[in-house]
């Protein structure tokens, strides 16, 4: 097997950036002086064309930062556009989709449930207001109201009933004759 191929078939380490080559070099191992060389001007060339990359990317980073100056780019709207394409790209992905129709579904679960009980709620004090106790409260209070109130009509609500007795119990000290112990 000529040097070639066994390049092509070894099994050990091959360096990281930054290791020496010849440290990985087994001892039993000797390069000829013009393997040396070659290897030498491999080094130099691959170094040369790292610095050309980074004076590029340097000289295109400078490019940018004049671009962007010119078009009245700053960092915040920078930010504002990285934010919106992000989100972008997150509500185009299926789980933002399937978690999106999820919370939709549990949400028109959650306002029927909502619904469904308003409605009990107010069959419920629909009930307890035709029910015969709250009639007959009902009664005592449009009394009461008739009574204290006198030239007002019938009717009204619960507030204006208690409102007006209150007034009417803040202006009169002493009790009115026709009121008497057995009709309240």
């Amino acid at each position: 097997m000529d040097r070639g191929e066994q390049g092509l078939l070894r099994t050990d380490a091959v360096p990281e950036e930054g290791e020496d080559v010849a440290a990985t070099i087994s001892a039993t191992e000797t390069l000829s002086e013009e393997e040396r060389e070659e290897l030498r001007r491999e080094l130099a060339k691959v170094e040369e064309e790292i610095q050309t990359l980074s004076q590029v990317l340097a000289a295109k980073e400078k490019h940018l930062a004049e671009i962007k100056r010119k078009l009245g780019i700053n960092s915040l709207q920078e930010l504002k556009q990285n934010i919106a394409k992000g989100w972008q790209d997150v509500t185009a992905t299926s789980a933002y989709k399937k978690t999106s129709e999820t919370l939709s579904q549990a949400g028109q679960k959650a306002s029927a449930a909502f619904s469904s009980v308003g409605s009990v709620i107010t069959k419920k004090l629909e009930d307890v207001k035709n029910s015969p106790t709250f009639k007959s409260f009902e009664e005592k209070v449009e009394n009461l109201k008739s009574k204290v109130g006198g030239t007002k009509p019938a009717g009204g609500d619960f507030g204006e009933v208690l409102n007006s007795a209150a007034n009417a119990s803040a202006t009169t000290t002493e009790p009115l004759p026709e009121q008497t112990q057995e009709s309240l």
